[in-house]
């Protein structure tokens, strides 16, 4: 007679905090489940911006979305765990052992539960103009998987943040020009980056907004309106980059009795939800002093996972990290 397996901790979200938090659990031997709703693990590192560099990640002065998830499936398989993609959770339910996660792939036991999902399912914010739909993935694009879709290419950028800074910034050796396009004169990017931009070639159209977006033969016109102010500019480009961010909806927590503020879930700081025996970290969590990174989010994940199996068991000595040396 087969059994359902009992999991000590269940990660529900499989982007790179996720990930960190499954393997770090392996560390101390737990049974672990690791459920993520798209088709492959990485989040929006792995799955929306795969190409962009990280600067902010403990250990490497530089990396891709692409790679660091490579390294952190590497890291994950280590431990073996059980991982289910494509599954989405749909509830949580209470039980005397733990809980019940209900998912469109099946139901599972779980002692504990780590939600990862950071801000949930994503879709890009759109360009606030009228163009024609068939230029999207052609000449309008809202995605990067590969940088050398821009090789030799006249680019212009959409946006002010540190993704749009990053992109100019990588993008411009490689091709033919990039124009980077924003509403302000500041740019809201790490001082660092901001003043590398300004000492590339990058060209900057500030401050303007896209007033028009047409087809040019295999190229297109990007028509600029100056903002409070009555200039105009015409650029002829292969590819239009929109980086306006993303918006990001996580209402399956509404119904999973947690409490939220702001859509977030609000944790103390052991990353202890309002319920007893789940836990939350990364971007879906909120407290005070939270700051929205990976490298947060991979100290976040440590101090639940330690919480959560002292409670589940305390007579067992957990250390607090691999390289300890002094008891």
């Amino acid at each position: 007679m087969l059994t359902t397996p009992i999991y000590d901790i269940t990660v529900i979200g499989g982007g790179p905090v996720g990930m960190f938090a499954a393997f770090y659990a392996g560390l101390h031997s737990a049974k672990v489940l690791l459920l993520e709703s798209l088709a492959e693990l990485g989040g929006q590192p792995g799955n929306l911006y795969p190409a962009k560099i990280l600067y902010d990640i403990g250990g490497y002065p530089h990396i891709s979305g692409q790679k660091l998830v490579e390294q952190l499936e590497t890291q994950v398989a280590h431990f073996n765990p059980t991982i289910q993609t494509a599954t989405n959770v749909q509830t949580i339910t209470k039980t005397d052992t733990g809980f019940t996660l209900a998912t469109t792939n099946g139901t599972y036991q779980s002692k504990s539960v780590i939600i990862a999902t950071g801000g949930g399912a994503f879709t890009p914010r759109k360009l606030a103009v009228d163009y024609d739909p068939v230029l999207d993935d052609q000449l309008v694009n809202y995605f990067v998987r590969d940088l050398n879709t821009f090789k030799d290419l006249d680019v212009a950028i959409a946006g002010g943040g540190d993704s749009a800074i990053d992109w100019a910034l990588a993008i411009a050796p490689i091709a033919k020009s990039v124009h980077l396009i924003h509403r302000r004169n500041q740019f809201r990017g790490l001082e660092s980056s901001v003043e590398q931009l300004k000492a590339s070639s990058v060209v900057l159209h500030t401050p303007y907004l896209i007033d028009q977006v047409e087809a040019d033969g295999d190229r297109g016109n990007i028509h600029l309106k100056e903002v409070r102010g009555d200039n105009t500019e015409v650029l002829n480009v292969d590819k239009l980059l929109v980086n306006y961010g993303f918006m990001s909806e996580n209402k399956q927590l509404r119904t999973w009795g947690l409490d939220l503020e702001h859509n977030q879930i609000k944790v103390d700081s052991q990353m202890r939800t309002n319920i007893e025996g789940i836990y939350a970290i990364g971007d879906a969590v909120t407290y005070p002093g939270k700051l929205k990174l990976i490298a947060s989010g991979f100290g976040e994940a440590p101090i639940a996972v330690n919480v959560d199996l002292q409670a589940l068991y305390p007579d067992r000595r957990q250390p607090t990290h691999s390289t300890q040396l002094f008891h």
